[in-house]
């Protein structure tokens, strides 16, 4: 037998069915429909043209890295999430950037971004007082392995704006230089005379590192040339932490005679990403006095004749 069960009423065709007694009704008793926004052309282009460029900005990350590397090098810290925003994409993509660059030794990270690995390539005015002592005591080394008359390559650094003061007097010497700071300081010694390689300033280097100063470089026979170090290493040799100072400096290394290398004992811990020579590319190795033996006889082993700084002078 069929149960029974009271039916549901009918809802009635001419009166809309609203849930609750306070909905809201427009002003004929309709029940309120939102009207819908439409969708114009501008508004697609917009999100297309949007997605297109986080797609293009996380697809092609080199640019941005070696921005960001720049900043670095200048001894600027960084935050993911500044440079996401700045950059206009997300931060996994700057986290990855920043996974790339601490790999290549051009950055530590830390919570939050990435601190400079080291002060080596710091801005030149942020150089010269850092071991000030210790640099001296490097340069009055170099200073004695110079012959009368020699034509001297100088690079951009602190070390090498050192060796200016204890370049022998009245040897008649030839300064040739990328750097602006070296170059006012030889033009204050009237024994000496100056060759000043010209192009465009990089200002992390502190001199001139474009092709314009390769070139320069690549026509000159240098009788020796003294070189800065961002990192050294016997397994990876002399290397810098820019692109155009490395090709710069392994144009130097080509045109001496005779090259040099000014290391304080904290570059031996550094790494940076670009070669310039290897070990047995360099005739000298100025060192300073303290540097353990271990590293001392590995730097040898690797090709290159070391020379051990006399202690520095106490202040």
């Amino acid at each position: 037998m069929r149960a029974r069960f009271p039916l549901r009423p009918a809802l009635s065709r001419s009166k809309p069915f609203v849930v609750g007694s306070g909905a809201r009704r427009s002003d004929n008793g309709a029940p309120f429909r939102r009207p819908r926004t439409k969708c114009t052309f501008m508004h697609v282009s917009i999100l297309v043209h949007a997605r297109y460029t986080a797609r293009m900005n996380e697809a092609i990350p080199l640019a941005r890295r070696d921005a960001i590397a720049g900043r670095l090098a200048l001894g600027q810290p960084v935050q993911a999430a500044a440079l996401a925003a700045e950059f206009h994409v997300s931060e996994d993509a700057i986290r990855r950037d920043l996974r790339a660059l601490a790999a290549e030794g051009r950055c530590r990270r830390v919570y939050g971004g990435a601190l400079p690995v080291t002060p080596a390539c710091a801005p030149m005015a942020a150089r010269i007082d850092a071991a000030r002592e210790r640099k001296a005591a490097l340069a009055r080394t170099a200073a004695s392995l110079i012959e009368r008359g020699e034509l001297l390559f100088l690079d951009s650094g602190s070390t090498a704006l050192a060796l200016v003061e204890y370049l022998p007097e009245d040897a008649e010497l030839t300064i040739a230089t990328n750097s602006i700071d070296i170059a006012a300081a030889v033009l204050r010694r009237a024994d000496l005379s100056l060759i000043m390689i010209g192009g465009a300033v990089d200002q992390a280097v502190g001199g001139c590192v474009d092709a314009s100063a390769v070139q320069s470089v690549a026509r000159m026979n240098i009788d020796r040339g003294f070189l800065g170090a961002c990192a050294l290493s016997p397994q990876r040799g002399l290397a810098a932490f820019g692109l155009a100072d490395a090709t710069f400096k392994r144009a130097v290394v080509a045109a001496s005679a005779r090259c040099v290398v000014l290391a304080t004992t904290d570059k031996l811990a550094a790494r940076a990403p670009h070669r310039v020579a290897a070990l047995d590319e360099i005739d000298c190795i100025v060192v300073e006095h303290d540097l353990p033996r271990e590293d001392r006889a590995a730097l040898s082993s690797a090709g290159a004749s070391i020379l051990a700084a006399n202690p520095p002078a106490q202040p």
